[in-house]
């Protein structure tokens, strides 16, 4: 039997207003794409989004960590949505589209900082 995810579910139902969206199971957790463009994480029941030097800002001033999947390892390109945003369907997928404008502009690959 397949264990349910129900923040995955709840994250995917709050993106469907971006459209498009897709996921496949990585990193132990999912990864999310538009348009073949990979923007963002499911892990351990957080959210995390693509980041550039400006977007990166405005989530470290709410205090948000970027994605550290074990201890050895963080990618300082992908940091974890505030839960009020999450919260908000419309919020999250302005979010969302800045978080894929950020990997069209790095044109898929990371970007270290």
């Amino acid at each position: 039997m397949v264990k349910r995810d129900t923040f995955l579910e709840f994250a995917m139902e709050q993106l469907s207003r971006l459209g498009g969206v897709t996921g496949r199971a990585m990193f132990g957790g999912y990864g999310l794409y538009k348009g073949g463009k990979f923007f963002g994480i499911v892990h351990k029941k957080r959210l995390y989004f693509k980041t550039d030097d400006k977007t990166g800002a405005l989530y470290v001033e709410r205090g948000m960590k970027p994605f550290a999947p074990n201890k050895k390892q963080t990618l300082k390109t992908y940091y974890e949505v505030p839960s009020e945003i999450i919260e908000d369907g419309g919020e999250l997928a302005e979010w969302a589209k800045k978080a894929v404008r950020c990997q069209v502009a790095n044109k898929g690959r990371g970007k270290k900082r």
